[in-house]
């Protein structure tokens, strides 16, 4: 009887030789920005340890997916948030995180968004906050972009630097990592946002 680590090695195996496997994350990634709450980490990681060559290739098409996923919630917070969009946070328990965020979004707006993609927290509360909002389309589009892309080919980094290492320490610091890239990007962005201010 096959054990259920050999059958999970097998189907990754099978996944991982697929000439769809690029269509197959770039899916996965969509999923996972707007519903599923299993980080696409744990799919992506061993994707890229095994397949280093196209280790590029494996972070653009995940960011890409993660970015078509926001459009998507961006879409739901601008035309459904009194229905769908309310129904969503009420069902995810996100109502807590969605008012803190709320507060800091109105205050900070390109900025907030960049922070919470880059953050390893439901980008859900961007996304439907920058909807009802009517927050600038392209703004949302490139803070999205912007954030995910850090964060995963900041992961393929990671792979190429430390290998099969690189799960572990994504486990131990990812965190740590994320928020200070956070702090750092908002700390740019609000400084060229002041120079700007004084230019003007």
């Amino acid at each position: 009887m096959t054990s259920p680590a050999r059958r999970a090695q097998k189907w990754f195996n099978r996944i991982n030789g697929s000439r769809h496997v690029f269509w197959l994350l770039a899916v996965a990634s969509f999923l996972e920005t707007l519903f599923v709450p299993i980080p696409i980490e744990l799919v992506l990681i061993p994707l890229m340890v095994a397949s280093r060559d196209r280790i590029g290739r494996l972070a653009t098409v995940t960011t890409l997916g993660c970015v078509v996923g926001a459009l998507v919630g961006y879409g739901v917070g601008m035309t459904l948030y009194q229905s769908v969009g309310t129904w969503f946070i009420e069902i995810m328990d996100m109502q807590r995180n969605y008012q803190s965020f709320q507060a800091f979004f109105d205050q900070y707006g390109f900025v907030a968004i960049l922070a919470l993609g880059i953050l390893p927290i439901p980008f859900q509360i961007a996304m439907i906050t920058a909807g009802a909002s009517g927050y600038s389309l392209y703004l949302f589009v490139l803070a999205a972009f912007v954030a995910r892309g850090i964060r995963y080919f900041g992961l393929a980094w990671l792979i190429l630097r430390f290998g099969e290492r690189a799960e572990e320490v994504w486990r131990q610091h990812a965190l740590t990592t994320s928020l200070a890239l956070a702090g750092a990007l908002i700390a740019i962005s609000l400084g060229m946002q002041a120079l700007a201010g004084r230019v003007v």
